[in-house]
């Protein structure tokens, strides 16, 4: 979780919504990525939806088993459906996101993918506090 902190912090300094996201087979980073909707305007740039298709490229098939994903935020609909489609054995994220989650904050989404909430939640936490709070004092957003 602490690599995808790491990236997280990156998005932040880059001035996309702070998401990093890992994923890790056989106890090895396959692929990292954070956010980059606002650099690459894309709705879809995703921190796990970025890392898994590196993931995919990494192994060189679009299976993920055996695979597990950190994430500092709680996956929305979309991500939450890429980690389904991809396989994904275990989701670990950070944070809650009690408006887009679509893991636990949503409960009729029905996921069904391995999951564990709230690893390092409040560091995670931290970052989206410090990214939002300086965006209101520009008066971004």
């Amino acid at each position: 979780m602490e690599l995808a902190i790491r990236e997280a912090e990156t998005a932040a300094g880059a001035g996309d919504i702070p998401v990093g996201a890992v994923i890790v087979k056989d106890g090895r980073v396959i692929a990292s990525a954070h956010n980059t909707r606002e650099a690459e305007r894309s709705a879809v740039r995703h921190a796990e939806i970025t890392a898994i298709e590196r993931a995919c490229e990494s192994l060189g098939g679009w299976r993920l088993d055996g695979c597990d994903l950190y994430v500092t935020l709680e996956p929305c609909m979309m991500c939450a459906g890429a980690i389904a489609q991809a396989r994904i054995r275990r989701l670990y994220f950070g944070a809650y996101d009690p408006e887009r989650g679509y893991v636990v904050s949503n409960p009729t989404a029905g996921f069904e993918t391995e999951y564990y909430c709230g690893i390092m939640e409040k560091e995670c936490a931290a970052v989206l506090s410090a990214f939002f709070e300086k965006m209101r004092q520009r008066g971004d957003r």
